[in-house]
């Protein structure tokens, strides 16, 4: 419906712009409805962001509740999480790009989010990690790094040898960043073959 819409334009305009670069007149334009109208069903500019970013994270939750009743404690399902994830970013580009722009100081006056949803997220992985991580190894900063290199591929791609950009829907380099990614899952965390 409405509300709807309003969230998923407003989604797309602040993975792009940021939460600094988009104004609610922009959303309501985008939209196609009045201020108004998303003052009256979703709030002000921060109760639209905290909504948008409520969304994002309840679909990555989603993401990983599913995979979690397939994970196997092993290679395959550790694999399984890192491409889970991936396939998710994929399919919503505008996520990562909202991760990235707050990693960047956007709307650092909402401060709230990352304790609601990051943190949770990262220690439930953390606990199925288990076993597989070596006593040198700070699985805080592995899964950082995991969820940087998402990020960043998904969002910017990486340079083909022509100096342009591919990204991941150029499936010869979604391939050889899904073989990256399982290769630096398989070294950080040292797991047998």
């Amino acid at each position: 419906m409405v509300r709807d819409r309003i969230i998923q334009t407003a989604t797309r305009l602040f993975g792009s712009l940021g939460y600094d670069g988009t104004s609610t007149q922009l959303i309501a334009d985008a939209a196609g409805v009045g201020v108004h109208t998303i003052t009256r069903l979703v709030g002000g500019k921060r109760d639209i962001y905290v909504a948008v970013m409520t969304w994002a994270s309840l679909a990555e939750k989603a993401v990983f509740d599913t995979a979690f009743t397939e994970f196997t404690h092993d290679r395959a399902g550790i694999h399984m999480l890192a491409d889970r994830y991936l396939n998710f970013c994929v399919d919503n580009p505008e996520v990562p790009a909202l991760w990235l722009h707050r990693w960047q100081s956007d709307a650092t006056d909402i401060t709230e989010l990352e304790g609601l949803y990051v943190q949770p997220g990262l220690d439930r992985i953390a606990h199925a990690l288990d076993g597989f991580v070596p006593p040198d190894l700070d699985i805080e900063y592995a899964l950082w790094t995991v969820s940087w290199c998402i990020h960043g591929f998904c969002v910017g791609g990486v340079l083909n040898k022509n100096g342009r950009r591919e990204g991941p829907r150029n499936s010869v380099f979604l391939r050889r960043f899904r073989a990256h990614l399982h290769q630096l899952v398989d070294r950080m965390l040292q797991v047998d073959q």
